[in-house]
């Protein structure tokens, strides 16, 4: 859990509803990551899977963070708060198989390819 998100009120329903839960994300753009942001902010740990150099392509679109890194869109940042990242290049055998130890490990995998 990031200590820095937001938490909920004491008490309250949501309250680490889905905390142990972990969850692999092959998702981009807006549906998937709004997916699994949701399930990080109801307390899952979302690892992220992006390709090197290049991750999700919103991270440069629209209005940029700090203009000395295009990689950082106020939209990205937003819709994937909460979340793990790595970089993984699919086409490596070794790191395919760190995707499949992920996989392995995980309650859920989302993907909207």
């Amino acid at each position: 859990m990031n200590p820095l998100a937001p938490r909920p009120p004491e008490g309250s329903s949501d309250e680490g509803l889905l905390e142990g839960i972990v969850v692999v994300d092959f998702t981009r753009v807006l549906a998937g990551p709004y997916c699994t942001k949701l399930l990080a902010d109801l307390g899952a740990t979302v690892i992220k899977l992006e390709r090197p150099g290049e991750g999700d392509e919103v991270r440069y679109s629209g209005h940029q963070l700090d203009p000395a890194h295009p990689d950082r869109s106020a939209y990205f940042a937003r819709i994937n708060a909460g979340k793990q990242s790595i970089a993984i290049d699919f086409a490596n055998t070794a790191a395919r198989e760190v995707v499949f130890d992920l996989i392995r490990r995980a309650d859920v995998v989302v993907e909207n390819f």
